[in-house]
This record gives C-alpha cells, structure tokens and sequence, in this order.
C-alpha cells in the first residue's frame, strides 16, 4: 500500500525588486490574454519593508503606452511615446471603495509573504503596459528609481479556435486598343497561419492577352494602422520572391509559391511592429489584432493586420496585382501539466477539486509549491539589459 504522499510540482511566480531591495513586486504571469468578451485580470502582490514605508504610501500604477520611435532617441526633452491609458491603485494603505476579490494565487502569497504583503488588481485594455509600484507620501509625488519598480507585460492574443474562410481572389485586366485580356487569379491554403508557418500561395494565369507577363512577384505585407491623433498606416514587407516565371501570349500558367514571414529575417527593418522587443528571445512579427467592438479600436494603439500581393509584371502594359489578406497570431498554449499537483495517493470515492487556477484540491495543502523566477526576460546573446533592471 502506498504511503499518503504527494509529488507537487511548483507553480511559478515572476517577481521583480526595487534597486534598494525595499519593494518587491509578485506576478503570476507575464503575458496576460485577451479572450476578445474578457481580458485575464493582472493581479498581483508588491511586499514592502515597514521599516523603509514608514508614513508613506505605496502605489501601483498600470500604463499603457505606444512607442513609436526607439527609446536611445528620447533626448533634449523630446519623447517618442504615447500614453494611451493610466491606472492608478493604492495597495497600502487599501482603500475600502478598491477592495476586490482576491484571486487564489493572491491568497496563497499573501499568506507566504506575510503581513506586509499588500495586493493589488487592474484590467488590461491596450497591448503593452507598464507596471510601477513606488512608495510616497502622494501618488503625484515624483518617483524615485531607487525605491521603484518597474515591469514591463503584454496583452495577447491567441489563434480563434475556428479559422476563416480560405482567401481566394481574381482579377481581369483589359488592355488599350485590344478585346483580349489577362487573367490573375490567386489564393492561400488556408486563412490562419502561426507564426514560423510557410504560406503557400497558389498563382494561376491565364493571358489571352497579346501581352508577356515577365516577372511574378510575391510579398508578404505588415499593415500597421497607428490610432492614435489620427488614423496612419504604415506597410512593410516581411516576405518577398521574384520570380523570372514568364507567361506568353494564350496561354496559361500555374504554380505554388511558398513564403515563410519571420523576425529573423527582418530585424534591421524600421517601422517594423513587433511583439515585445529585438533584445528578447521570445520576441516575433507583431501578430494579427482581432477586434471585437470597432468603436473601441483607439485604446488598442496599434492595429496589425498582414497581406499577401501578388503581382504580374507585364511587358509594355502595366502591371496586375492582387491582395489576400490572412491572420498570422499563436496557437493558444495547451494547459501546463505542472499548474496542477500530481498525487500518488489511490483513488477514493470523495470528489476532488482540481482547479487550473487555484492549483490546489481538498486533500491537500500547497502553501509552499512557489518557484520564484526573475521578472526579466530572456535575452539575445549580445544583447545588454535596461538600465533599470535590478534584481535582489
């Protein structure tokens, strides 16, 4: 007979602290999703030093900002950012008209860290954001590095379960003083790629014009639309092939082209959008935004979308080109099997309680199955930190 002990494996926890090791802030997560009818709350704990506080207050602010030029240029004054929106919270001491509900992964580092662990909540409404907990007697008060903590999160989404309809598109092109045409007609194998994927683009010609097509070119386009004083959109190819296919006169041709968009190819592009930045590993080609309610687009910042052109170059008569647009985003991650204890104790009759979310079953207490990890992420080789990351 087996012995009533259990194997747990640790649920991880990403932390980060102030240079002067006085405040340190909890996060269950880096990268939290957006469910399209409900974003994943960020919710988190900062421990602070009573001693340190003394009859200050501790404040935890959630900014949304949009960059659109690098950070080495913001000098003499000048800065290339936008913040879109700013959230402010008081986690000590708690206001009672901000009190919410605690999370379980709240509950259980509340109960760890002890009583001078303070929680706090906000919901996520753009894409980047900017986490700042700071100590001060007001929230208006200047905020000291020394004695803040800075965390940068992101706000994802994942490939919708039931992808669209296949693209296809085809077009006629007439010419001056001729009855004759030619005949573009172009489509995708499917419509929802994930990022690392190859597009097959499927070109099929048919020209009884009295034209010779000469070149086909094939090119994978980042739509960036920038809401922000006004609507502007910037394009970047991401993929590209010339081919020196000719199709003469009456007759027809047909081939399929593939095409592989990554970052790693692109990375010395500018007004490229990305997902998080060159330096981290985990970084790739901004992925495609999904919009659920279009008269809120403006909190979103920036609007990715991405096109397949496809055009025929055609002698002495101008060219012929189609667009295909398609959806390029992450699969959503399949559940961790470490997010859940593993139990050698045999089966019994009384129901158990496994939650995803709150890691734990009535059997079983797991107050201590916490692996705590840097905030940062990983970087590329070569790549030096930001300044401002400190760690205790």
């Amino acid at each position: 007979m087996q012995s009533g002990k259990c194997k747990v494996e640790g649920k991880i926890v990403f932390k980060k602290s102030s240079p002067n090791c006085k405040l340190t802030v909890y996060l269950g997560k880096r990268d939290f999703v957006d469910h399209l009818d409900h974003v994943d709350p960020v919710d988190g704990v900062l421990l602070v030093d009573p001693e340190y506080l003394k009859d200050r207050k501790v404040f935890v602010t959630l900014t949304c900002a949009f960059r659109y030029g690098r950070e080495d240029l913001d000098v003499l004054g000048l800065s290339f950012r936008k913040d879109l929106y700013i959230s402010t919270f008081q986690a000590f001491p708690p206001l009672p008209e901000e009190r919410k509900p605690l999370s379980r992964l709240q509950e259980r580092l509340l109960k760890k860290l002890g009583q001078h662990a303070h929680p706090f909540n906000f919901t996520a409404c753009g894409v980047d954001f900017e986490i700042r907990a700071f100590c001060a007697k007001t929230v208006d008060e200047k905020i000291h590095k020394r004695n803040s903590v800075r965390l940068v999160i992101r706000k994802v989404q994942y490939a919708p379960e039931k992808a669209g309809p296949q693209p296809m598109v085809e077009t006629t092109r007439s010419f001056l003083m001729s009855d004759r045409s030619l005949h573009l007609e172009a489509s995708l194998d499917k419509e929802l790629y994930y990022h690392g994927e190859p597009i097959s683009v499927n070109v099929h010609v048919t020209n009884n014009s009295t034209k010779t097509v000469k070149r086909i070119k094939i090119a994978v386009r980042q739509y960036a639309d920038i809401c922000l004083f006004s609507t502007a959109q910037y394009k970047c190819p991401v993929a590209q092939v010339e081919a020196d296919d000719q199709v003469s006169s009456s007759s027809t041709f047909c081939k399929v082209y593939t095409l592989t968009p990554t970052l790693t190819n692109n990375q010395e592009k500018r007004g490229l959008a990305l997902d998080g930045k060159l330096k981290h590993e985990d970084t790739n080609l901004a992925s495609s935004t999904i919009v659920k309610d279009q008269s809120n687009k403006e909190v979103l910042g920036i609007l990715v979308s991405y096109r397949v052109k496809v055009k025929l170059v055609v002698s002495r008569g101008g060219d012929v080109s189609v667009e295909l647009p398609f959806v390029l985003m992450h699969p959503k991650p399949s559940e961790q099997p470490g997010s859940r204890p593993q139990s050698t104790v045999p089966d019994t009759d009384a129901p158990v309680d496994t939650n995803l979310i709150e890691f734990e079953t009535n059997n079983f207490s797991q107050d201590d199955d916490f692996v705590f990890e840097d905030f940062a992420r990983l970087r590329l080789q070569g790549m030096k930190d930001d300044e401002d990351d400190h760690f205790c």
